[in-house]
């Protein structure tokens, strides 16, 4: 399979685009001009321009894995497989994706990576993963998502889910005050992309537009919120703003220079403060006998949602689209992620601009976003080099990035992969087994312990450890998912007598492609030294590829 030359190219990338808006219900008018060729385009001007060859096309098994895993969030079963290796359609590949992303699992999908990326693994939340899929099921722009979590309506049943973003953070741990300083740093790298810890203190030692003034506007806001206790029309815990009327001062460590700032959305301008002696400042007054502090007419929380998720703040769009990027491809355009400045430029700088000004024009529709990058070459590439190609800097995306599952995705592909999805996830198949019976929740407890990060430990890469290497090894439930129960992969594998027909029905189930020459040999030899354990011999090569690199990761 070859890549059409540029003229073709477009052609088939506006059939592609519109088979998959047909599936996804995407308007005539936005499927008229792709954004994806567009893409393509500018990463492989670049790569030419370097001196860079570009990987062929991923091949269909190999991208049908990505797919399920990136929209899904799991792997597709050895029938799905075989279905889309067989299908000579040209236009498979697009419908696919169109299929993954009207599924409801996409939302649920998006809702997990978004859970990772805001929250970081630092606490879990019923409401707010509620709110989360609603926003993605509904398809809800990213600049509305964004107000919702920085001035969140803890009165509305369906919002107030998102104000976990923020209550998570104000409550305190153990005898330590509350982290002011931790939310203020989260919301400028999460949201702008824009890390200021540096600049609590003083100004940024090592980039110059990052200003003490930045940091300390943010603070403010925050510093001005108090965590209360769920309570009467309050359902969960909430925010409650004090009045603000002054100006917060703070002085440089490093010169001993003096400064004072209203809240600010960093790097922009200061928001102008209510006057005492000319605005109103109560919506709700402060009642002693209720011991109410009152409602403030100045919300520091809604002016720094309306004018950071705004088209005026350039870093908003820039940093999402960079996000998403990173998600999908698995390197941002912009490395570290959240350091945004003039000395730090995107690999792509004309390609970060055009993916943030679409972005804000299609108004901030992720799933838009999400599709179009789908649909283009760079994300349906092989992660191998042509031959004799010299190898080339990750970040000029010649060839796929193979990218480390998340804790979550790999339970799932193998609850999947072993045939125990049925009993596991939906709890039937049960009848006439004998042994212990499990659920979900145990395995997500399991598996999430071993595999997933540490809390507040951005999980932007995934590292062996030797914990989940111990845990893979000697775990009692992974063990359990490699016994021959009724209609698992042991037992359709131990029911077949062809061993090349074996290897191929484990490799598509496991690997999501057909197994290869050498497997075939491998598994033949390894069932001849243990023909008197064959079910126990079946478990234990099951057991090797659900433990190898392969597996682990997403080509």
């Amino acid at each position: 399979m070859q890549w059409p030359k540029k003229t073709a190219a477009h052609l088939s990338a506006l059939a592609l685009g519109a088979a998959m808006a047909t599936a996804l219900g995407v308007p005539g008018a936005l499927a008229a001009a792709p954004l994806h060729p567009r893409v393509d385009e500018l990463v492989a001007a670049k790569a030419t321009a370097s001196g860079q060859r570009l990987a062929a096309p991923a091949a269909d098994a190999e991208f049908l894995r990505r797919a399920w895993l990136d929209f899904a969030g799991t792997i597709p079963s050895a029938t799905q497989a075989r279905q889309f290796i067989a299908d000579p359609s040209p236009t498979k590949r697009a419908q696919l994706i169109g299929r993954l992303m009207a599924a409801p699992t996409f939302a649920e999908r998006m809702a997990e990576v978004f859970n990772i990326q805001l929250m970081e693994r630092n606490g879990d939340s019923e409401d707010w993963r509620g709110y989360l899929r609603a926003a993605f099921a509904t398809n809800r722009p990213w600049d509305q998502m964004t107000r919702e979590m920085l001035s969140p309506d803890f009165k509305d049943a369906s919002l107030r889910g998102a104000g976990h973003f923020i209550t998570r953070r104000l409550e305190k741990v153990g005898q330590q005050e509350t982290d002011y300083p931790g939310l203020t740093r989260d919301v400028g790298r999460l949201f702008m992309g824009v890390d200021l810890q540096c600049c609590q203190c003083h100004r940024h030692l090592t980039v110059k537009e990052y200003k003490q003034v930045d940091f300390n506007g943010l603070f403010t806001v925050f510093s001005n919120a108090r965590l209360q206790a769920a309570a009467g029309d309050y359902k969960t815990p909430w925010v409650q703003e004090g009045l603000m009327t002054n100006k917060y001062e703070f002085v440089s460590v490093l010169n001993q220079v003096k400064g004072s700032t209203g809240p600010r959305v960093p790097l922009g301008a200061e928001v102008p403060l209510p006057d005492p002696a000319k605005d109103p400042l109560w919506i709700v007054p402060p009642n002693t006998k209720t011991r109410s502090a009152g409602v403030p007419k100045f919300s520091a929380l809604g002016e720094l949602s309306r004018r950071m998720a705004s088209p005026e703040n350039p870093y908003f769009a820039r940093n999402i689209a960079n996000r998403i990027w990173w998600q999908f491809m698995g390197r941002g355009l912009v490395e570290p992620l959240d350091l945004h400045h003039a000395e730090n430029p995107a690999s792509h700088p004309e390609l970060i601009d055009t993916l943030a000004k679409e972005l804000v024009a299609h108004r901030y529709d992720l799933k838009w976003l999400v599709g179009e990058l789908a649909l283009t070459q760079a994300y349906q590439r092989t992660g191998v080099l042509p031959a004799g190609a010299p190898a080339a800097p990750v970040e000029l995306f010649t060839a796929a990035l193979e990218r480390p599952l998340s804790a979550e995705q790999f339970l799932r592909a193998v609850l999947a992969a072993l045939g125990e999805q049925e009993r596991i996830v939906e709890g039937r198949g049960w009848e006439g087994l004998a042994g212990p019976r499990h659920t979900l929740k145990e395995f997500e407890t399991t598996f999430l312990g071993a595999l997933a990060n540490a809390p507040r430990e951005p999980e932007l890469a995934v590292n062996p450890t030797l914990r989940a290497a111990l845990f893979l090894r000697n775990n009692d439930r992974v063990q359990w998912l490699l016994e021959r129960r009724r209609g698992n992969l042991v037992d359709r594998v131990a029911s077949m007598t062809d061993t090349a027909a074996m290897a191929d029905e484990l490799s598509l189930a496991i690997f999501t492609r057909p197994a290869a020459a050498e497997e075939k040999a491998a598994l033949a030899t390894h069932l001849q030294r243990n023909a008197g354990e064959r079910e126990r011999a079946l478990g234990r090569f099951a057991w090797a590829m659900i433990s190898s690199i392969e597996f682990f990761t997403n080509h």
